[in-house]
């Protein structure tokens, strides 16, 4: 789980630009399939970017992360959502939701394959009929060579990542944060790479029809990502 000092560094040097980004394409997925989404649900919100641009589009957002750091951020800087600080393993809202979300490599934090299945069963519970569900996953070809790479976010900040592959398969993301070259937040982020044919396998015995597993959410766009992004229908009629 994130420590507060690394979500400090997430939120005010410009680790947002993804969830953004990822919102604007969710926005044009959904008008082409033309299904109003009324209501959402972000499983591993972060600092709540996402849900942010849910609701400036009109939707109403609420937002679960196990990082109750994370979640107080969210709640500071989005205070026109929804958040809670829970596990999204577990989590069991009372309502339901026209659309569900879990991007970020949400899902590769979790190691056990019976948690991901999890998952997707619970959102079929509170997912509306014919409501969806969109996420991401890491990718083999996304992690980069065991060597050190830096980010500068400004010209006093910069972030240092080490990616490294362990012996059980997993992958640790080691990053440390200088402001004015001083050591100001490290963080280990651990996670599995999960076969996209596997999960898809567990959406559809979850209840789920696939739409869509690819490198990119918009399929005639000219933009490959090294992310999977997955896309699926609740086929529960009640």
């Amino acid at each position: 789980m994130y420590g507060s000092a690394f979500c400090r560094a997430y939120n005010e040097f410009g680790w947002n630009v993804y969830p953004e980004v990822f919102a604007g394409q969710l926005l044009r997925f959904l008008e082409r399939r033309g299904a109003p989404v009324r209501s959402a649900l972000d499983l591993g919100c972060g600092t709540g970017i996402l849900c942010r641009e849910l609701i400036r589009s009109g939707i109403r957002a609420v937002g679960v992360d196990l990082s109750e750091s994370m979640i107080d951020i969210a709640r500071a800087q989005v205070p026109e959502g929804t958040f809670y600080a829970a596990d999204m393993v577990t989590f069991r809202p009372e309502e339901r939701f026209d659309l569900v979300t879990c991007t970020g490599d949400a899902l590769n934090h979790l190691f056990d394959p019976e948690d991901v299945s999890r998952v997707f069963r619970n959102a079929a519970g509170y997912l509306s009929p014919g409501g969806l569900l969109v996420f991401d996953l890491l990718r083999e070809s996304e992690i980069p060579p065991d060597e050190p790479f830096e980010l500068r976010y400004s010209d006093s900040v910069r972030a240092v990542f080490r990616t490294v592959r362990e012996p059980d398969g997993s992958v640790r993301l080691h990053i440390e944060v200088f402001e004015n070259d001083v050591l100001t937040a490290r963080e280990d982020i651990l996670e599995k790479l999960h076969d996209p044919a596997l999960v898809c396998a567990m959406l559809a015995d979850a209840g789920f029809r696939v739409l869509q597993c690819a490198d990119r959410l918009l399929l005639d766009s000219d933009t490959h990502g090294s992310t999977w992004f997955i896309a699926a229908e609740n086929g529960r009629l009640v």
